[in-house]
Formats: structure tokens, sequence, C-alpha cells
């Protein structure tokens, strides 16, 4: 088996959606989910796999990862959004792309002052490249490796066919036990986060602010009023 060939290959394909890719009308959920599927057909893992449901992105928006549509039309930002909730899925689970998700969301949705999201997201997409320079680096020792570690007298009486087997079974478990370590780096990370708040509860703090915003105004009215007197 061709390492280096495999890793190719799927650098080649693992590729973002650019910002400028994406059309800046808003659309509909199956525009959303075609949109996404036509991009990222490269990376999926079998033919018939798809990208995002219109199930997935309904829960998302029910659990608050993604905010609501717009009169049933998702724009840009909703997108870039996805396109996130697209490749942390593979690795954390969905209340910790909310936790992870949702201060972005709060500051940089559909904001035209200061950073934008599509800005976030390009910041990202300019590290792809050396990103995948280091993993290539690291992967193709880690393959050298597993070959090195059955060449001993222990495997010696070892058919070709089964030493083969093992130094793939070696340079797999190695891979693995990396994503392991790095999953739960990202997860400990992440639980040094603040819960995210719920709808409700953001509702119930939107009105609270509310509420004390209309009662400073009142009392600055009556002092006025006291004051003309």
């Amino acid at each position: 088996m061709d390492i280096n060939k495999l890793l190719e290959k799927l650098i080649n394909n693992m590729t973002l959606i650019s910002p400028d890719e994406i059309p800046n009308i808003s659309l509909y959920m199956d525009q959303v989910t075609t949109f996404m599927d036509n991009h990222l057909y490269s990376v999926k893992r079998f033919e018939d796999d798809k990208a995002l449901t219109k199930t997935m992105i309904n829960n998302y928006a029910k659990n608050d990862l993604l905010p609501s549509p717009e009169k049933k039309k998702y724009t840009k930002d909703h997108v870039l959004l996805l396109t996130f909730i697209y490749y942390f899925k593979s690795v954390l689970s969905i209340s910790d792309i909310k936790k992870l998700l949702q201060p972005i969301s709060d500051k940089f949705f559909l904001t035209d002052d200061g950073a934008r999201l599509e800005d976030i997201y390009t910041e990202v997409e300019n590290y792809m490249s050396s990103i995948t320079e280091a993993v290539k680096e690291d992967v193709n020792k880690k393959a050298e490796d597993a070959k090195v570690s059955f060449s001993n007298d222990t495997f010696s009486d070892l058919s070709q066919k089964d030493t083969d087997y093992l130094k793939l079974f070696k340079f797999i478990s190695m891979l693995c036990f990396d994503i392991y370590l790095k999953k739960q780096l990202i997860e400990s990370v992440i639980d040094t986060l603040e819960e995210p708040l719920s709808k409700a509860e953001k509702e119930k703090l939107a009105k609270k602010e509310m509420e004390a915003r209309e009662k400073r105004i009142k009392k600055e009215r009556e002092e006025r009023e006291k004051f003309k007197k």
C-alpha cells in the first residue's frame, strides 16, 4: 500500500469551501444542501454520503448551533458556519461544537462593523496549506517508524503477508493514538469555555436588559420633569 499516494490524494481533495464560492444572496434549504454536496463531494468517503441533510440543518438550528434562517432562507454566514460544523462533527460532540461556535455566532454572525465571520473563516482557510504540509511530514515519519518496528527477530518467522499487515496495524494504531491525544486536548480546552446560553436564556436575558433600559429611561425622564419644575 502506497501511503504517500493515499495521503496526497486526500490532501488534494481536502479543501475548505472558499468564501468567494458562496452566493451573496440568501438560499433556501434545498439550495444549501445542493451547494454543500457539490462543493464537498471530493471529501466524501462513499458516493451516496450526504455532506448535510435537511434534518441535520434543522437539528443544528433547533439545538442553537446555527442561527435560525430568515423567512426560510440561509445567508452566506449560515453556509460558513455549516462548513465549520461539517468538519468539527467528525471530531467533536454536538455539545462541544455548540460551546465552541456560540461566541462566534453571537459576536460575528451577520455583522458589518469590525471583524466579520467571513474574515474569521478566511483566517482559518489561509493556514490549511501549512497544516497539510505538517501532516504529510508527520504521517510519513509514522509510516517509516511502523516499518522499522517490525524488522526485528521477534517477527522473523512470520509470512510476508502477516508482516505487512502488522506494519499497517502499527501505523494505524500510531495515527489513532495521535488523534486521541489531540482530541483529548481539544476537549480539555473547550471545557475551560463558558457554558453557552440556550435560546430561552438569551431571550430572558434580553428581556431583562430591555426592562432595565426602560426603567433607566423612565427614571431619567422623571428627573428631567422634576428639574423643569
